[in-house]
């Protein structure tokens, strides 16, 4: 990416420290290299999280957990090596979706500038998803083209919803098309089923908020991306669902069936069975799903090609995500090289 002069506050990188081993103070903790059948593998991180504090300013939005304002890389390359992570592609959960237009344009602005200049400092360890303000359609179709022709972004990041609408309704069409037209790999992560909380069902213990709702959020984007036919109409749309695309692959078949069960309900779209967009190269998935057998599950309902390595860094979701690839049963060395980092970097535009 190229260099951006302006001067910047910084990026913050939020959520609870990732411990680590504790080294003598003169030793340098050593980097986990991956090795398939002898052969170096770099791995790609699609999803890690980060927050710009200058941008959020903007709206008095918090940084919504603790954080640490990065002066340097060290921290999370630190970690990084730790965990046996190459490239890691940041994103920013959208707090913006209800920001007035010309608040949005320079929040949007702001950030992009702040990960492009963050990038270009490591940009053998980075990549970063543009962020774009999708509450007003025309101008985020217009932020995405700038920041991938002119800022060099490889993709942009999306909300499961915006302020309440689904991302399948026609007036968001302008930010697909021009997704579509890029080629840029669009990754999606939720904010939960917000209307829900009112009513209390995802309170009391457990955090079900984001437990439950966050997949539940995926769920039902994806769903209607399907539904409503917008996977149909823009046929070269590239789309990364975080956490494994929440409940879809574990009960898709379901919305197969509801095309025969109830035809009258379903309607001009899909064109195809449900299940088929799972595997046809629109729709990716990360590996946020905890477990070999979840992992085996979600490979045989969508395909190893289909799947990318994610962490949910700084976030301590998960512990070792590459072993989680390394150690599921009855892949191929392709096959997990591919998921560790292969289908990523092509995506991506990362030379492997």
């Amino acid at each position: 990416m190229p260099i951006i002069t302006s001067a910047l506050a910084g990026l913050a990188f939020v959520g609870c420290a990732i411990s680590s081993v504790t080294q003598p103070p003169t030793a340098q903790p050593r980097r986990r290299e991956t090795v398939i059948n002898g052969k170096r593998v770099k791995t790609i991180d699609i999803h890690a999280h980060c927050i710009v504090p200058a941008a959020a300013a903007l709206i008095n939005h918090p940084l919504e957990a603790p954080g640490l304002l990065m002066t340097d890389t060290s921290t999370r390359i630190a970690a990084m090596d730790a965990q046996g992570i190459d490239v890691e592609a940041l994103s920013i959960n959208p707090y913006w979706y209800r920001a007035e237009r010309d608040v949005a344009a320079q929040l949007i602005k702001t950030q992009n500038e702040a990960l492009v200049e963050f990038c270009t400092a490591s940009p053998d360890r980075f990549v970063a998803f543009a962020t774009a303000s999708l509450q007003h359609p025309d101008l985020a179709a217009e932020q995405v083209e700038h920041a991938v022709k002119k800022l060099g972004f490889r993709g942009v990041g999306v909300a499961g919803s915006v302020a309440g609408e689904e991302l399948a309704n026609p007036r968001f069409h302008p930010f697909w098309a021009k997704c579509e037209e890029l080629g840029v790999l669009v990754f999606m992560h939720p904010l939960g089923t917000r209307e829900l909380e009112p009513s209390g069902r995802l309170a009391g213990n457990g955090l079900l908020t984001n437990t439950i709702g966050n997949p539940l959020e995926t769920t039902i984007a994806l769903s209607h991306l399907i539904f409503e036919g917008t996977l149909d109409r823009f046929p070269g749309l590239k789309i990364c669902a975080a956490h494994g695309g929440g409940f879809l692959a574990s009960y898709a078949n379901r919305s197969d069936a509801v095309m025969r069960t109830f035809p009258d309900r379903v309607g001009p779209f899909p064109k195809k069975n449900p299940t088929a967009y799972l595997k046809d190269g629109q729709l990716y998935f990360d590996t946020i799903v905890f477990t070999p057998e979840a992992l085996r599950h979600l490979i045989a309902e969508t395909g190893p090609g289909q799947i990318m390595l994610g962490t949910d860094y700084p976030f301590p979701w998960t512990s070792t995500e590459v072993d989680l690839i390394l150690n599921t049963p009855g892949l191929t060395d392709d096959q997990r090289v591919a998921m560790l980092g292969g289908t990523a970097a092509k995506l991506l535009g990362i030379a492997s």
